[in-house]
C-alpha cells in the first residue's frame, strides 16, 4: 500500500508525485498511456510569471519562476528553460488603452511597442497587420523535456509508475481506499486526481462533483525549419481566457454533463513559439464542447488557423505541419482547484491550471509540504471547496 496515488502523468501530475516522493512519501503514479497526451503535450511551455493581478498569485508567480530557473539544476537532465521575451499583439482595429487596461493590474507593466518597433524585436511580424505590440519579459520550456526530467527523478527518489487506464475510485464508508484500473487495484492512503479535463469526467462516474471545465484546443507543428522567431508571439487580447471566463458560471454547471453540445463558437488566437530543436507550434483554434472526445474536421480546423496566423506572422502560414488537437483544463475562476473534496477527505484534486508552468513546481512543493502537516497560507485558498455558497465568502482570494 502506497501513501499517495496520483491519477495523471502530465506537467501537474509528475511535478506532484516527484515533490511528494522528494517529501518522503511513498508514491504509485498511474498514467493511462506511455507517450504523453494533453495539454501537456501539446502547451505552447510559456512561463507568464508577469501575469501575477493579485497577492496570493504574484507570490505564485515569484515562487513559480525561480523553482523554473532552479530545476534543471536539482533533476539533472535539461527542462529546456529558456528567458524570452513575449510580443503580444494588437489588431489595427484594437483601442490601445483598452488593451492595456486589460493588463494594469500585472506584476509587471508592458511596454507598448508601435508597429515598427514590434517588426524591429520580431522580424517575422507583419507590420501592416498590426496594430503594435506589448512586450513582457517572459520564459519558456519544452513540455516534453520538463515531464522526462521529472520522471526521471521520481524514479531515482523510488517513485513507482503504473501505465493503466483508472476504471473508477475504491470508497470504504466516507474515505476512498485507492483506485481500480485494468491492471486490477491499487491500494493508498490519499489520492490525488492530476488528470486535467479527463478529472470531471473520472470524478463524476464515481459521484463527485467537480468544477472542472475544457476546451479543445487545436494548433499545428512543424519539423525543424530555417525560418526564425525571436520573441514567443501571441494576441494582447486573448479570446481563450474571455471564452472560458464566459462559460462556467454555477447555473451552468449541470450543462458539462450532457455531451454533444457546443456552448460557444469556436476562437482563434493567432500566436507562435519556436523550440531549441528550431520546430514552430503554432495556433490556437480553441472549442468549447462538452463532448471530450468530440470529432473534429481537421483539415477545416488547419485552413483557418493558417488563415489566422497569416494576418500576424504570414512565413509560418505557408510552413508545412502536423495538425494537432488535446483537452485544456480550467476552471471558474482562472484559479486551480488544489486540496480535498468534500465528498471524501483524502481524494485530492490537483488540476484546473490555466497557467501551469508559472503554477505547478510552486503549488507541487506547496502541497507536498502540506501533506507533511505542514501550514501553508496558499493552499486553502485554492481548496476546490471555494465554490460552495457556504464558503465562498471565507476562500476570497486577495
Amino acid at each position: 500500500m502506497h501513501d499517495w496515488i496520483v491519477i495523471g502523468g502530465g506537467i501537474t501530475g509528475i511535478s506532484l508525485s516527484y515533490e511528494l516522493q522528494k517529501s518522503g512519501f511513498s508514491v504509485l503514479l498511474i498514467e493511462q498511456h506511455q507517450q504523453l497526451q494533453g495539454g501537456s503535450s501539446l502547451g505552447y511551455g510559456g512561463i507568464s510569471y508577469w501575469s501575477g493581478t493579485t497577492t496570493v498569485t504574484q507570490q505564485l508567480c515569484q515562487e513559480g519562476i525561480a523553482r523554473q530557473r532552479n530545476l534543471s539544476h536539482e533533476l539533472g537532465m535539461d527542462t529546456e528553460f529558456r528567458e524570452i521575451d513575449l510580443l503580444l499583439t494588437l489588431t489595427p482595429e484594437d483601442d490601445r488603452q483598452v488593451i492595456l487596461s486589460q493588463y494594469k493590474d500585472c506584476a509587471i507593466a508592458p511596454t507598448f511597442l508601435n508597429p515598427q518597433e514590434s517588426v524591429e524585436r520580431e522580424p517575422q511580424l507583419n507590420k501592416q497587420g498590426i496594430g503594435g505590440a506589448l512586450l513582457f519579459p517572459h520564459a519558456h520550456i519544452n513540455l516534453p523535456s520538463f515531464v522526462k526530467a521529472h520522471s526521471q527523478a521520481f524514479q531515482k527518489l523510488g517513485g513507482e509508475t503504473v501505465y493503466a487506464k483508472v476504471k473508477h475510485l475504491l470508497t470504504d464508508g466516507d474515505r476512498l481506499s485507492g483506485v481500480s484500473t485494468e491492471q486490477g487495484e491499487f491500494r493508498s492512503a490519499h489520492v490525488a486526481v492530476c488528470a486535467g479535463a479527463m478529472s470531471r469526467i473520472l470524478l463524476k462516474a464515481s459521484g463527485v462533483n467537480s468544477r472542472i471545465y475544457y476546451t479543445h484546443a487545436e494548433a499545428i507543428d512543424t519539423e525543424p525549419v530555417d525560418l526564425e522567431l525571436r520573441a514567443m508571439v501571441m494576441p494582447a487580447d486573448n479570446k481563450r481566457n474571455v471564452l472560458e471566463g464566459s462559460t462556467a458560471d454555477a447555473d451552468s454547471d449541470a450543462i458539462w454533463d450532457v455531451f454533444g453540445r457546443e456552448l460557444l463558437p469556436p476562437s482563434i488566437d493567432a500566436g507562435a513559439v519556436q523550440y531549441n530543436d528550431r520546430s514552430i507550434r503554432f495556433g490556437q483554434l480553441s472549442r468549447v464542447l462538452t463532448d471530450p472526445h468530440a470529432a473534429i474536421d481537421a483539415a477545416q480546423s488547419e485552413a483557418a488557423i493558417r488563415a489566422e496566423i497569416a494576418k500576424v506572422l504570414p512565413q509560418l502560414a505557408e510552413l508545412k505541419g502536423k495538425w494537432r488537437n488535446c483537452l485544456v483544463a480550467f476552471s471558474s475562476d482562472n484559479l486551480p482547484l488544489v486540496g480535498s473534496v468534500k465528498e471524501y477527505d483524502n481524494l485530492h484534486l490537483f488540476s484546473g491550471f490555466t497557467s501551469p508552468t508559472v503554477y505547478v513546481p510552486a503549488l507541487s512543493q506547496r502541497f507536498a509540504a502540506h501533506a507533511q502537516g505542514k501550514a501553508d497560507d496558499i493552499i486553502p485558498l485554492l481548496s476546490p471547496q471555494r465554490f460552495d455558497t457556504k464558503l465562498r465568502n471565507g476562500y476570497a482570494i486577495s
